[in-house]
């Protein structure tokens, strides 16, 4: 029988490609949820690819961790929706990909300028499928975790997906109807953003010098590796 027999829940902000960093985080959560004799539940709030120059082993991470013990939900960023829609998949802005740092991440595969046609075909089919499976948000009481942010006005059931990957001010600056508490990347800020009851804001702008992110909810601690150093730095942080 296992000797695990509950979680500790996770939340990882934007990674954009930046593999070692998150390597960093990993082995920080793994230890502790070894230590308090808990399986991981780890929830990625999306933007994998892009800007940084890792994307492809970022997903190969995150594939090997799904293969393991760990419970993971993987949530879409607006980076990987636009990647899909380059590659021809259902996705949306495809052709704005390349200029939001697809080309590193097209690197990443061994796809260069003369290979642009060809891209679907040169992605490992391991890696399209996790992309067509991201999920657009995941409700785990008391918290909602999504990529952007949620149209403030509107309740859980209205929410569109294209508010989901892509809002920013109208979310941040103003408080939601929906009785949950919004956990979200997306807009990289200086600090993690703590508005209580309405929302956690995560993306520290990793790859514009800042920090990589991620959030342990049992304890209220936050792990953090800023760009440039390996070491990850904890504290805790008030989540009610």
């Amino acid at each position: 029988m296992n000797q695990f027999r509950t979680y500790t829940k996770f939340a990882i902000g934007d990674v954009h490609g930046s593999l070692k960093y998150l390597q960093a985080l990993i082995e920080k959560c793994l230890a502790y949820a070894e230590k308090q004799q808990t399986l991981p539940h780890f929830i990625f709030l999306g933007d994998y690819v892009d800007r940084g120059p890792s994307a492809r082993d970022v997903i190969e991470l995150a594939l090997d961790l799904e293969r393991g013990n760990a419970e993971c939900i993987f949530l879409k960023g607006n980076h990987e929706d636009m990647m899909m829609s380059f590659l021809g998949m259902p996705g949306n802005y495809g052709e704005s990909f390349l200029f939001n740092g697809g080309i590193a991440t097209l690197d990443s595969y061994g796809v260069h300028e003369e290979d642009l046609e060809d891209a679907f075909a040169r992605l490992p089919d391991a890696h399209l499928n996790f992309m067509s499976r991201l999920a657009t948000s995941y409700l785990r009481p008391p918290y909602l975790f999504v990529h952007a942010g949620i149209e403030p006005g509107r309740q859980l059931e209205e929410q569109q997906p294209e508010d989901m990957l892509w809002i920013r001010q109208e979310f941040i600056f103003n408080p939601h109807k929906i009785d949950a508490t919004v956990v979200f990347g997306h807009t990289p800020m200086r600090g993690v953003m703590i508005d209580l009851p309405y929302k956690l804001g995560i993306d520290t702008g990793l790859v514009y010098g800042g920090k990589l992110t991620c959030v342990e909810f049992t304890e209220g601690v936050l792990y953090q590796v800023q760009r440039g150093h390996q070491a990850v730095k904890t504290r805790s942080i008030p989540l009610r």
